[in-house]
């Protein structure tokens, strides 16, 4: 069966009412790790993970997956290939991921030590890196762990894709993200507003990391 079979019979799939009370849940828990009140919706997922690639065996590496929105839509397009690499700091979602998706290599970490989950299993850099991490909660200083991390581990080829809800793009850490990006990215790319999406938001696709020397 692949792994796109799987998430289509896996009887423990939850619907997407459960997915947005577990969200809500965890956003009073922990709002400044979660910072959203309900998972993304469909419209989005597809453009965050729209350069998954449909052949060959890509290495996507998946940041903050949440309920999984995001890693639904990389599984459909994987279609059992390549690896799936997802990493959320959430017990409670992981939980949950690790139920719904047994295909889905699963760690339990913060996104920040990308380097050591990646040598430990053996991996090389990835070929996408698809994040739904919410920066705008983030310091400037972990905004540029992170970004450390994404660029050092992401082939010279290779894309990151993020997000960004319409309503904070002129906050002082949405603006900082976007010139940080530029400055760590050859080329990014600001995609057309998903207003399916509650709330609104858009697309990041950042391509040819500049790296030191």
């Amino acid at each position: 069966m692949t792994a796109l079979a799987a998430t289509q019979t896996n009887p423990t799939a939850a619907p997407a009412n459960d997915d947005r009370a577990a969200f809500l849940r965890e956003f009073l828990r922990a709002p400044f790790t979660v910072a959203a009140l309900t998972p993304s919706g469909r419209p989005l997922s597809e453009a965050v993970t729209a350069t998954v690639p449909h052949t060959g065996e890509p290495l996507v590496v998946e940041l903050g997956p949440g309920t999984g929105a995001f890693t639904a839509a990389i599984q459909r397009r994987l279609a059992g290939r390549g690896r799936h690499l997802a990493i959320e700091i959430n017990a409670r979602f992981a939980d949950r991921l690790a139920a719904r998706y047994p295909g889905v290599d699963l760690a339990v970490a913060d996104a920040g030590s990308l380097t050591d989950l990646l040598a430990q299993r053996g991996h090389g850099p990835a070929d996408v890196i698809v994040s739904g991490l919410p920066w705008a909660a983030f310091t400037p200083d972990r905004q540029d762990d992170l970004l450390d991390a994404v660029t050092a581990n992401l082939t010279p080829d290779g894309v990151f894709t993020t997000f960004a809800y319409t309503h904070t793009r002129w906050a002082p850490p949405a603006l900082r993200l976007r010139r940080t990006l530029r400055a760590r990215f050859e080329e990014v790319v600001q995609g057309r507003t998903v207003w399916a999406n509650l709330p609104p938001a858009s697309v990041y696709y950042c391509r040819r990391p500049r790296t030191e020397g």
